[in-house]
This record gives structure tokens, sequence and C-alpha cells, in this order.
């Protein structure tokens, strides 16, 4: 499912870049577990910003940073467990926050995983060729964040309207920004864009994290292990591990569930979406607000299978929230009158909207299933409220002067009153009608074959499995590669 096949001739350009920009790639081992990061390494990190294009910051690819802007090493994952104050419900909601990725997004581990075999095997040049990463939004930044970092050009693809503050981050990083008419659901003229590309531009390599393999695998081993410790760090005597919930853009992070299911039989998986663009729950289609999730088709790597629920969240509540997080008078509220600690409010600007979105999905399942205080649900927090300041600003402008009074309401509609409406849990029969639904964009419109469509489904073994021990080959790449650097 990872193509390892080896242009010899390109590798050994990429080895002789690698080793004349002092470029040193970290494994994903080291990438779960960073007591395996060399000591020459940690030295080096421990003089470097964490938004640095350094290429030491690659091994910083991980949930596990201090959570430090600058000089940190490593310790346990970054979680934060959500007062049932905030939340209305008793189950325990544990959240894996992304502000401590480089560009402040967990994404860029996700652009890493699909990069990384092809530098390796030399089915990429990083000498003469250009990185192309269709997004609808942080999967660029991730990618053009690490194409920095090898020294390559790179071109973003991304539909127009998306938040500013991406735009503006990606300006003078990426060599090329193609913007795409439509909102966040238009990622069939994404693809469209990015197979002209393709069939234009023989110095453009895709990489596209929603079929590609290398996605499922970094987050399997990386987010996968990262949500077990989190879990056994803050698991009390008794408690279960009861379920996660991720919206799906490119159903990366929800192949975490398939390395957690090893672990806990008995957890359930939801998928989240919008309301308004309910494609899993009901081959719907639309437009929505919750950048970066629902993409009016189910992504190649997401093994439906896994999936127990898919839950929908009206586009509304998080915006809501967002606002009641970062306005002034929102946290009055949450502070005087939800009696939140004060340093966990400050701190609210951790949650971007799509990890609202995630939160808001485990409200809905610790409610449909009636958790108590022994079950422990998790879920990501994709990026941070830096990213939607502009958004918080048309709130603004559209809704007029925030109040207590405006912030109690959110908070009782949009988290508190979450309701069981829109959960669905998913038959045999239910998953794979979702997983058919893959059909229509990967083997009409994007080239798969039926056959790899049915494999898929129904031969595990060598497809997600194959997958998943693939971590030893790419390992053992990426050692040779950099002993060849370090020659």
């Amino acid at each position: 499912m990872i193509d390892f096949s080896i242009d010899r001739e390109v590798l050994d350009r990429n080895i002789k870049k690698a080793r004349e920009k002092g470029i040193v790639l970290p494994t994903i081992a080291q990438l779960k577990d960073p007591k395996r990061v060399p000591g020459r390494i940690l030295e080096r990190l421990k003089a470097t910003a964490m938004q640095a294009f350094s290429p030491v910051n690659l091994f910083r690819i991980t949930w596990k940073n201090e959570p430090v802007e600058s000089g940190g090493l490593y310790g346990p994952p970054n979680v934060i467990e959500l007062p049932r104050e905030l939340t209305g419900v008793k189950a325990r909601i544990l959240c894996l926050a992304g502000k401590w990725f480089p560009t402040g997004c967990h994404k860029v581990g996700a652009a890493y995983g699909c990069m990384v075999p092809k530098i390796v095997t030399g089915q990429f040049d990083t000498t003469c060729q250009k990185s192309v990463w269709p997004s609808t939004g942080n999967f660029c930044r991730g990618g053009a964040f690490n194409a920095r970092i090898l020294s390559c050009d790179s071109i973003a693809v991304m539909p127009e309207n998306m938040s500013r503050e991406r735009f503006e981050w990606l300006s003078g990083i990426v060599s090329e920004t193609l913007r795409i008419s439509g909102g966040d659901s238009n990622v069939k003229a994404v693809f469209d864009c990015v197979n002209e590309l393709k069939r234009t531009r023989r110095d453009a390599v895709i990489f596209n994290q929603f079929d590609d393999m290398g996605n499922h695998l970094w987050h399997y081993h990386v987010t996968g292990t990262a949500a077990e410790e989190a879990f056994r760090l803050l698991a009390r005597p008794g408690d279960r591990f009861a379920g996660v919930c991720f919206a799906t853009g490119s159903a990366g992070t929800i192949g975490c569930a398939d390395y957690l299911k090893q672990l806990h039989p008995a957890i359930k998986v939801a998928a989240v979406e919008s309301l308004q663009c309910p494609t899993m729950f009901n081959n719907g289609f639309g437009e929505h607000r919750i950048e970066g999730i629902g993409d009016r088709h189910v992504p190649w790597i997401h093994n439906i299978r896994n999936t127990d629920n898919v839950i929908c969240i009206d586009d509304a509540d998080p915006m809501r929230l967002l606002r009641l997080f970062n306005d002034p008078e929102g946290r009055r509220y949450l502070k005087e009158e939800a009696k939140l600690d004060p340093a966990f409010v400050d701190a609210l600007d951790v949650f971007g909207i799509s990890g609202i979105a995630n939160v808001l999905g485990c409200i809905k399942m610790a409610k449909y299933y009636e958790l108590s205080e022994k079950d422990v649900l998790c879920t990501v927090l994709t990026d941070t409220a830096a990213l939607y300041k502009s958004r918080i600003a048309g709130l603004a402008e559209a809704e007029g002067p925030y109040s207590l009074c405006r912030a109690a309401a959110d908070h009782a509609r949009s988290m508190l009153g979450a309701g069981t409406d829109y959960v669905k849990e998913l038959t045999y029969p239910e998953r794979k009608q979702i997983h058919n639904l893959k059909y229509y964009t990967w083997v009409e419109q994007q080239g798969h074959a039926a056959s790899e469509l049915n494999a898929l489904w129904y031969d595990p073994e060598n497809t997600w499995e194959s997958v998943h021990r693939d971590i030893g080959k790419l390992d053992e790449l990426i050692e040779e590669f950099n002993a060849a650097v370090l020659a």
C-alpha cells in the first residue's frame, strides 16, 4: 500500500543535498517515542525555536514536545482534560493539543508521513521537483513547512474561502498558491487542479493526504500511541477508554483508532462531520463553516470497518463557542458564572473550530451512550484560534457586541444543550454502504481500481494491517538514508 520501489539516481541526489544542508530525518519510531532521539539532536533542539525552519524541528513532529516556544525538549503527550462545568457530561474528555507542533497544528505530521517515504526511496527529487499540497488549509501549511526545511519548492492548492490567516502564513513560504473557487467542501475542484498539474507539470509531485497511506501510518503509530499514553497518564482506577471522536477531513487522524481498537476492543469510534454537509450520515452534500473537515467525499484512507458512529455537528455551534472562548466577555462569563479555573479559561485559544467540533462530538457520544465518570473519551484539537482571528472579528461585526447574557446563552445552547440528535450508530451494512461511496471519487475520478477498493474492505490483512507493519520498512530506509548522509 506504500510504494517502496527505489530510484537510486534520485535517491543519491537527495542524500547529497541532505548532507549539504545538514538534514537528518526522524524515524516514525522516534516520533512515537522521543526517548529514541539521539543526544546530538537534543542539544540542537535546546537552541531552536518551535516554529523555526530548522532541520532539527523535523524531530518535533510529535505530540510530546515540551510546551514552550523555544528550546524545549520532550515530555508526556500534550493533553488537556476538559472540566465537567464546561462540557456538562460526566464522562471525562481528553484533548491532545496540536498547538505544540511546528506550525501550531498536527497536520505537519500527516505531511511528513506522506513526504518521507518518497524522499528515502527517490520517488521525489528534492533537488529539482516541486511538492504539491492539495488541502483545505492546514495540510498545505504542514507540507510547506517541511518543504521549506528541506529547501524544496512547494505549491499550495486550497479553496479560496479558507481563513485569511492560512493564506497569510503561506505567503512567502510556498513558491505558488493556487486558489480554487468555492469553500471548504470543494475538494473535487482541488483534485481537478492537482490532476491538471500532474498532467502538465513534470516537475510537480502530488502529496495527496486523502489517499496517501503515509498519512494513515503516521497517525496510527504516533497519534495512536499518544492517545493511549494520555489515557494511561490520567486514568483513575477502574476507568475505561470508552471512545474517540474525530472530524474527518483527510481521515488521517481517525486512523489512530485502528491502533486503539487493538488495545481496547470495546472502544467506540465516531467520525464527525458538519450537519450542513452530511456525506457519511445521509449521503448528503453542501457548504459549511467547520474549516478542514467534511469534503463531500469519503477519503480513501478512512477505514470505515472500524468506524462505529457518525455524528453531525451544526456548524453554528462551533462558531458560537469560538466567540465564547475568545471574547473578553465570554471569558468573564466562564470564570465568574461557570466557575472555571481562570488559567484554563485564559488558555482557550488552544481550540480551533474543528477542535471545538471534535469536543461536541465527544459530548454527544457521552450522552448517546449514557457514559459515566468512569468513562474516558479522547479527541484532538487540530489547530488553534490563532488561525481564525478574522472569523472571530467577522462574527463580532455580524452579530454586534458580546455580553455575559449572550455568553451564557451560547454555552447553554451549543455545549451544555448538545443532544443525541444526528448520532448514527452504524450497522455492518451501513458501514459498507459508506465504504462503497469511495467508488465514485476514487475509482471513477481518481484512478484507483475497483479491486483495490474491495481489498480495503475484504482483505484488511494485506491492506490496513500491511500499512501498519510498514513502519519497519520505512524506518529501515530512513536509517539507511541518514547513515549515508552522515558518512
